[in-house]
């Protein structure tokens, strides 16, 4: 069962790092339950103040990934047109890979600027708002990934403290 565990927990990892990147996968929480999963094993010693502390850190990052880029918007003069045209920019760049990764950054500019022209924006009040709205996606997905790769360093170490205890017929 342990090994069971363990498995989903770094599937959980994997998921989340990649959740950092993709609107639809909430990637810190994911993230979160894979460390949740490791300390559930009978191998990890309990620590629950791990949990509850980096399960604080994924709520807040969450709340905070709703907040930046509307605050980037609002500070170039964007709508709300221009945050759905960055999340449809990055959804086109992930169901039709066109440029690759380069995509991931570029199609979430041109959603958003589609996305204020939409709105009846001026061109040059759109490239603002769209910078602001692009700007603020960037710093949110940044700081997902940042979170999740921790969370994975936080889950290695831990398994990788434990190995012997997971893995028995490998100390002979």
């Amino acid at each position: 069962m342990d090994i069971l565990l363990l498995v989903l927990g770094f599937f959980c990892m994997i998921l989340g790092i990649l959740g950092s990147f993709l609107p639809v996968v909430p990637g810190p929480p994911i993230s979160w339950l894979g460390l949740l999963l490791l300390v559930l094993t009978r191998v990890i010693p309990d620590d629950w103040w791990l949990i509850v502390i980096t399960g604080i850190v994924a709520l807040v990052v969450v709340a905070l990934d709703y907040w930046i880029p509307a605050a980037g918007t609002r500070k170039f003069g964007g709508s709300r047109a221009g945050m759905i045209g960055t999340t449809v920019g990055l959804l086109i760049s992930i169901i039709f890979p066109v440029l690759g990764l380069a995509g991931i950054v570029i199609w979430p500019f041109v959603g958003a600027v589609v996305g204020e022209l939409i709105n009846k924006t001026s061109h040059k009040q759109a490239m603002k708002a769209a910078f602001g709205s692009f700007i603020g996606f960037l710093t949110g997905t940044f700081l997902k990934f940042v979170v999740t790769v921790i969370f994975l360093g936080i889950f290695l170490m831990r398994a990788w403290n434990y190995r012997a205890d997971f893995f028995p017929f490998l100390n002979g």
